[in-house]
C-alpha cells in the first residue's frame, strides 16, 4: 500500500494548524457568553434575562454575516487552492457589502427603534427598558461586527488561522475582562450594570475591527482590492449567492429550531428550563472542538478541489469522516467528564439538577452525531458547493422529525421532561445514516472556480 495514504504528514500538519487555532476561537466566543450570563445573573435576574432577550437580535444578524463568510471559505478556499488571489480578494469583496449592509439595517433597528425590537421577545415592561438601554449602545457594536468577521473569514482561508484565532481570542477576553470592570464598576470606575456590558462589547469589537483590518491591510494577508470594490463581476457574485442563499436559508432553520427547543423547556417549568440553559452552555463549549474540525475539513478539501484535484479530495474527505467519528466520541466522553464538575458551578434545585443529569447523557450520545455531521455538512458538503443538502437535512429531520416530536410532548402528551428533550437531540443522530450514503455519492466533490476572463 502506498505509504502517503497510510500517514501524510502534510495533511495531517495543516489539519492540526487549521483546527487548533480555529477550535480555540470557537471555545473563546463560547465563553464570552457564558461570562455574560454569569457576571449579569450575579447583578439581577432581570438584568441577565433582558440582555438574554436583546441578544437574540443580534442571533439573528450572526445568520447573516456566519452564511456571507461561509461563503469566503467556500469559494475563497477553491480559489486559494487554486493560486488565484486576485478572486479571493472580490470574494471578500461581495462578503463586505453583504455583511455591511446586513450590519446597517440592524444597528438602525437596534439604536433607533430597539422598544419595537424587544416588543418581539416581551411584554414585560421591566424588560424592555432593561434591553432598550443595552441596545442603544450595543447596537453600534452590531454595525462593526460584518466587517471584522469577513476579515477574519479570509484569513483562515488564506493560511492564517493563527493569526485569526488570536485576533478574537484577545477581544473576547477583553471584552470579559471590560464586563467584570464595567458591570461591577472596578479600578475607580462606577458599576454600569447592563450598559456596562454593553459598552464591553462596543469597545471589544472596535478593537476587533482595527486589529483585523490593519493587520489585513499588510504584507502576506489579503484585503480588499478598492478599486474593484463597485465592480459588476456578474459571474462571481451569481456563484457567490448561489452558496449563500442556501446557507442563510439553514442558518434560519437551524436558529428557529433552537429556538423552539428552549420555549418548549421553558414551558415544561424553571427546573427545566435552568438545566437546559447549563447543559446549553456547555453543549457549546465542548462543540469548539467540533466547528474547529469542520471548518478545517472545509478549507482543506476546498483547496483541493479548486486546485483541480478532486480524487485527492475525496482521498482527503475520506480521512475526516473517520477523524469526525473520533473527535464525537472523544466530545461524549468530554461530556461525561465535565458532569459532576458543572453541579459544582452552579446552584440548582434538586429536581433541576436531576434534570441536568439526564440532559448530559442523552447530550453525550447527541455529540457523536452534530460532530459529524458538522464535519461532513457543514465542512466537506459545504466546500464543493453542495450546501442545498443543509437546508433539506434540517427541513426533514429537524422540521419533520424533532421539533413536532418536542412540540407534541410539550403540548398534547406531556411526557417527562428527559423524554421531550431527547426528542429535541434525535435529529443530528438520526440523521446519520443519510449524511453518510449523500457523502458515498461524491455530488459534494466539485471544481467551483472559473477562470479569470470568466468572472
Amino acid at each position: 500500500m502506498d505509504k502517503k495514504r497510510t500517514f501524510d504528514k502534510d495533511f495531517y500538519k495543516k489539519l492540526w494548524q487549521l483546527m487548533l487555532p480555529i477550535s480555540l476561537q470557537s471555545l473563546m466566543l463560547a465563553l464570552v457568553a457564558a461570562a455574560d450570563a454569569f457576571m449579569l445573573g450575579r447583578v439581577e435576574q432581570d438584568a441577565m434575562s433582558a440582555v438574554s432577550l436583546a441578544s437574540q437580535i443580534q442571533f439573528i444578524q450572526n445568520f447573516v454575516i456566519y452564511a456571507a463568510t461561509s461563503v469566503i471559505a467556500v469559494l475563497g478556499a477553491q480559489y486559494w487552492g487554486k493560486n488565484d488571489i486576485r478572486t479571493v480578494k472580490d470574494i471578500l469583496c461581495i462578503a463586505l457589502k453583504v455583511s455591511v449592509f446586513a450590519s446597517v439595517l440592524f444597528f438602525i433597528g437596534c439604536v433607533f427603534f430597539p422598544r419595537y425590537l424587544m416588543l418581539l421577545f416581551t411584554n414585560e415592561e421591566i424588560l424592555i427598558e432593561i434591553g432598550i438601554r443595552y441596545l442603544k449602545i450595543a447596537g453600534w457594536s452590531y454595525l462593526l461586527t460584518g466587517i471584522s468577521q469577513c476579515f477574519l473569514a479570509v484569513m483562515k482561508v488564506s493560511g492564517n488561522a493563527g493569526m485569526s484565532a488570536a485576533v478574537s481570542s484577545v477581544t473576547v477576553i477583553l471584552n470579559i475582562i471590560l464586563n467584570a470592570v464595567f458591570i461591577f464598576g472596578f479600578i475607580g470606575i462606577p458599576a454600569m450594570g447592563v450598559q456596562g456590558a454593553a459598552w464591553a462589547t462596543l469597545i471589544a469589537r472596535i478593537v476587533e475591527v482595527l486589529w483585523s483590518a490593519g493587520i489585513s491591510h499588510t504584507k502576506k494577508y489579503i484585503h480588499p482590492d478598492y478599486r474593484r470594490f463597485f465592480t459588476q463581476m456578474k459571474q462571481l457574485k451569481s456563484d457567490y449567492y448561489k452558496n449563500f442563499f442556501p446557507i442563510f436559508g439553514a442558518c434560519m432553520f437551524w436558529g428557529i429550531g433552537f429556538t423552539s427547543y428552549t420555549a418548549f423547556m421553558g414551558h415544561l417549568g424553571t427546573d427545566a428550563a435552568a438545566a437546559n440553559s447549563v447543559s446549553s452552555v456547555i453543549r457549546d463549549l465542548i462543540c469548539a472542538l467540533c466547528n474547529g474540525l469542520s471548518s478545517a475539513a472545509g478549507i482543506i478539501v476546498g483547496n483541493e478541489l479548486g486546485a483541480g484535484k478532486i480524487d485527492k479530495g475525496k482521498l482527503y474527505g475520506d480521512r475526516l469522516v473517520k477523524l469526525s467519528f473520533i473527535a464525537g466520541f472523544i466530545s461524549t466522553a468530554l461530556m461525561l467528564l465535565v458532569l459532576p464538575l458543572s453541579l459544582q458551578f452552579v446552584k440548582l434545585t434538586e429536581q433541576a439538577a436531576i434534570y441536568l443529569w439526564g440532559m448530559m447523557i442523552i447530550m453525550s450520545v447527541y455529540m457523536i452525531g452534530r460532530t459529524v455531521n458538522s464535519v461532513l455538512i457543514n465542512g466537506i458538503f459545504y466546500c464543493g458547493g453542495d450546501s442545498v443538502f443543509d437546508v433539506y437535512s434540517l427541513a426533514v429531520c429537524m422540521w419533520g422529525i424533532a421539533v413536532p416530536l418536542a412540540a407534541a410532548g410539550t403540548f398534547l402528551f406531556h411526557w417527562p421532561v428527559l423524554v421531550v428533550y431527547a426528542c429535541t437531540c434525535v435529529d443530528e443522530v438520526g440523521k446519520i445514516p443519510w449524511v453518510l450514503l449523500h457523502y458515498r455519492k461524491y455530488k459534494w466533490a466539485k471544481d467551483l472556480t472559473r477562470d479569470t476572463a470568466a468572472i
